[in-house]
C-alpha cells in the first residue's frame, strides 16, 4: 500500500511539474523560489508536496517500517524559543549575582565553583540562601574529586563515556554519605588517564574510610597494589578458568606461584619495550588539518601510515573526537561511505594512500545465539562440507545448508537453532530455557545422526578452538581461520558458543581475527577505541601479537589507548591536552615513546618516563641473570 502511495505521489509531482513549468532535470539549488515552493507544498490541487506526503507517513507511524523510513529523514534542531536551555522565558529571566540559571548550567563544574565561591550577596541574601550554596558547594567538590570539573552541568547524560557516568555514579556515592554498604565495580578505571586513575584510587579509599566495603573487578596494576584484599581467579580462562589461585593480601599475593596475575606483578612476565620501531615515512601520511571539532583548538595531525600509532590524553582532552567524529567520518566521507555529519576540519591530506578505514570496537558480533566464533570467521562453511561429503550425508540427500541454523531445513524449527527459548516474563526479564525439543542442540535428529570423524554437527560445536585444531588436522580451510584464533588467545572458546556470551575483549579479537584471515591485499586503517578494555596482562600481550600481524599484513592502526603497556609498544604516539574540556583540544606531544616521554608538560610523557625505566631496569636484570 505504502508502495503504491509512493508511486502515485511520484506521478503527481510529474504532473505538477509539467502544469507549472517545473523544471525536473537541473539541481534543486538551481530552481527557482516558486518552483521549490511548488515542490514542498503542492499545487493546490491534485498534488500534495514533500510536506503533504511526509504528514500522510506520520498518520502511519504505528508501523515499524515507516517508523525506520521516517528516522533517515528526521534531524534535530535548537529550539529558536529557548535557544536549547528548556526553560520558559520567566525562568531564565530571574538572576542571582548578575547570572541567570541556564549561563550557570552552561558552564564547567570548574566555573562554576569559582562563581560560587565570590558570589557578591547581601547579608540577608547569604542568610537566605546559606544552606543552598553550602550543599552546591559540597556536591561540586565531589565533582572535582572525581576529576570531572570539565563538564558542562547541561552536558546530556547520553554524550557521557561510560567511565565519565561512573564516575558521576562515584560522586553520588560520596555525597550520600553512606555506611556499611557494598559498592561493585567492574573495571572503573576503563577510559581513565593513569593521573585521572589515581583519583579514581583515592574516591574509593573514602568510600572504604566511610565504614563501606568495595568490591572492585579489575585488572589495573595500581589499583591490584593499594586492595585490602586481593581474589585472583585462574589459572587460565575458559574451562582452565573458575578457580581461586589466590585470595589476601597483596604481598601473599607476589609469592603464588601458580598466579599469572602475580607472574606479570613480579616482572616474572612482562610486555616488552619493541628492540625496534617502525620508521615514520614523510610520503606516507595521513594529515588533518584544522581540527576545531568541540574542544579541538585547530588541531594539524600527522598519522604515519603502516605504523601503530597511539592517541592518549587525560578524560576529556578531545582523544574521541578527534579519532570518531573528524578522522574516521571524514576518512568514511572521503571514501563516499558516509552521510552523516563530520566533525569540523579544514581539510584531510592522504586518504588515497588507504584503501578504507575501519572501526574494530567491542559490540558483539551478533545479537543471537545462533551468531558464533565460527560463524562470524565464516569456518562453519567448510565444516558443513565437510558434513555434507561424508557417506551417511548423502544417502539421507543432506546438503551443506541442512547443517546450518540460520536456514530452515535442517535446523529444529521449534527453537530456529537458537537452542533456547524465551520465556518472556510480565513485569520481570524474559527467561530463557533449553529447547524441549532438540535439547539445545539446534538440529533435527536425522541431521545429528551423521557422523564426521565420529562426532556430530552438535558435538563439532561443543569443541574448544584447540580441540577443534587437533581435531581437523586435514581441513586446511578450517585450520587456516581457526589456527588465528588460537594465535590471539582465544583457543579457549568453544566453536559455537553464543555471541552473546562473550566479552567486549572477545568479542573485539574475534573481529581482528576475521580481517586477518581476510587478507585482500588492500591498506586498511584500522581504529580501536581503549581495545584494552577488560583484559589482563596476558590477554595485552595476545592482543599485541594480534596488532603486529595486522601491521606485517601492510595495514595501519590508530588506537586510542591508556594503558602504559600499550602506549610503550607503540611506533608513534600523539598526545592531546593538556587537561579536559575547554582546557584540552591541544597537541601536546608528538614523537615515539621516548619523544614523549621527555615533554615535562605532557602528563603521559610523565608516566611513560617511569615505565620505560622501569621496563630496562628489568631487561637488564633479566640479561644478567
Amino acid at each position: 500500500m505504502e508502495q503504491a502511495h509512493y508511486r502515485s505521489h511520484l506521478a503527481s509531482l510529474k504532473r505538477a511539474a509539467k502544469s507549472s513549468n517545473i523544471r525536473l532535470d537541473v539541481p534543486w539549488s538551481k530552481l527557482t523560489d516558486e518552483e521549490k515552493r511548488v515542490i514542498l507544498n503542492g499545487d493546490g490541487d491534485s498534488y500534495d508536496g514533500i510536506y503533504g506526503f511526509f504528514q500522510w507517513l506520520e498518520r502511519k507511524k504505528y508501523k515499524v517500517h515507516i517508523r525506520v523510513f521516517l528516522s533517515r529523514y528526521r534531524g534535530y534542531q535548537t529550539c529558536p524559543d529557548c535557544n536549547g536551555t528548556r526553560l520558559r522565558r520567566e525562568a531564565r529571566d530571574v538572576q542571582v549575582g548578575g547570572y541567570t540559571i541556564d549561563r550557570i548550567c552552561g558552564l564547567t563544574v570548574r566555573d562554576v565553583g569559582e562563581y560560587f565561591a565570590t558570589i557578591q550577596l547581601s547579608d540577608r541574601e547569604k542568610t537566605i540562601a546559606e544552606k543552598v550554596l553550602r550543599e552546591i558547594t559540597r556536591r561540586l567538590t565531589f565533582l572535582e574529586n572525581v576529576g570531572l570539573t570539565y563538564l558542562t552541568l547541561d552536558r546530556l547524560s547520553s554524550t557521557l563515556s561510560g567511565g565519565e557516568a561512573q564516575r558521576i555514579s562515584l560522586a553520588t556515592a560520596l555525597g550520600s554519605a553512606l555506611v556499611g554498604t557494598l559498592y561493585v565495580l567492574d573495571e572503573p578505571s576503563i577510559g581513565l588517564h593513569p593521573r585521572d586513575n589515581l583519583r579514581l584510587i583515592d574516591i574509593l579509599r573514602q568510600l572504604r574510610d566511610q565504614g563501606n566495603t568495595v568490591l572492585v573487578v579489575e585488572h589495573d596494576a595500581d589499583m591490584i597494589r593499594v586492595a585490602d584484599e586481593v581474589i585472583d581467579l585462574g589459572l587460565g580462562a575458559g574451562e582452565q578458568g573458575g578457580r581461586i589461585v589466590y585470595a589476601g593480601a597483596f604481598e601473599g599475593l607476589l609469592r603464588e606461584q601458580r598466579s599469572l596475575t602475580a607472574k606479570y606483578m613480579r616482572d616474572d612476565l612482562a610486555i616488552p619495550i619493541p628492540a625496534a620501531r617502525r620508521k615514520t615515512n614523510p610520503k606516507q601520511m595521513l594529515k588533518v588539518i584544522g581540527a576545531k571539532e568541540h574542544n579541538l583548538k585547530g588541531a594539524n595531525v600527522d598519522i604515519p601510515l603502516g605504523l601503530f600509532t597511539v592517541v592518549t590524553g587525560v578524560s576529556g582532552s578531545g582523544k574521541s573526537t578527534l579519532v570518531h567524529d573528524v578522522i574516521y567520518a571524514a576518512i568514511k566521507r572521503a571514501k563516499g561511505d558516509w552521510d552523516r555529519r563530520v566533525g569540523r576540519l579544514d581539510r584531510l591530506e592522504g586518504t588515497e594512500l588507504i584503501s578504507d578505514v575501519v572501526l574494530v570496537d567491542q559490540q558483539p558480533i551478533g545479537r543471537t545465539p545462533r551468531s558464533n566464533p565460527v560463524t562470524y570467521l565464516k569456518a562453519f562453511d567448510p565444516i558443513r562440507d565437510l558434513f555434507a561429503s561424508t557417506k551417511d550425508a548423502r544417502m539421507r540427500g543432506l546438503t551443506p545448508s541442512h547443517f546450518s541454523f540460520n536456514v530452515p531445513g535442517g535446523r529444529c524449527e521449534a527453537c530456529e537453532g537458537e537452542g533456547q527459548v524465551r520465556v518472556e516474563m510480565q513485569f520481570l526479564a524474559d527467561v530463557f530455557v533449553p529447547c524441549d525439543q532438540c535439547d539445545g542442540k539446534r538440529f533435527r535428529p536425522q541431521v545429528l545422526e551423521v557422523k564426521y570423524k565420529g562426532r556430530s554437527v552438535h558435538e563439532v560445536l561443543d569443541l574448544t578452538v584447540r580441540e577443534a585444531l587437533a581435531f581437523f588436522g586435514a581441513s586446511p580451510k578450517v585450520l587456516r581461520r581457526l589456527h588465528v584464533l588460537d594465535e590471539i588467545g582465544l583457543g579457549y572458546l568453544r566453536l559455537g558458543q553464543p555471541a552473546t556470551t562473550l566479552s567486549g575483549g572477545e568479542a573485539q579479537r574475534i573481529k581482528i581475527a576475521s580481517h586477518l584471515v581476510s587478507q585482500s591485499g588492500e591498506r586498511m586503517l584500522y581504529i580501536l577505541d581503549e581495545p584494552t578494555t577488560g583484559l589482563h596482562f596476558d590477554d595485552i600481550a595476545k592482543l599485541l601479537t594480534a596488532f603486529k600481524k595486522l601491521l606485517q599484513a601492510g595495514h595501519s592502526l590508530l588506537v586510542i589507548e591508556h594503558n602504559l603497556d600499550v602506549i610503550k609498544t607503540a611506533d608513534w604516539i600523539i598526545d592531546l591536552g593538556p587537561e579536559g574540556g575547554d582546557a584540552g583540544g591541544a597537541i601536546v606531544a608528538v614523537g615515539t615513546p621516548e619523544d614523549v616521554a621527555r615533554v615535562q608538560a605532557s602528563y603521559t610523557g610523565q608516566h611513560l618516563a617511569a615505565v620505560l625505566a622501569a621496563s630496562r631496569n628489568a631487561a637488564a636484570m633479566s640479561d644478567r641473570s
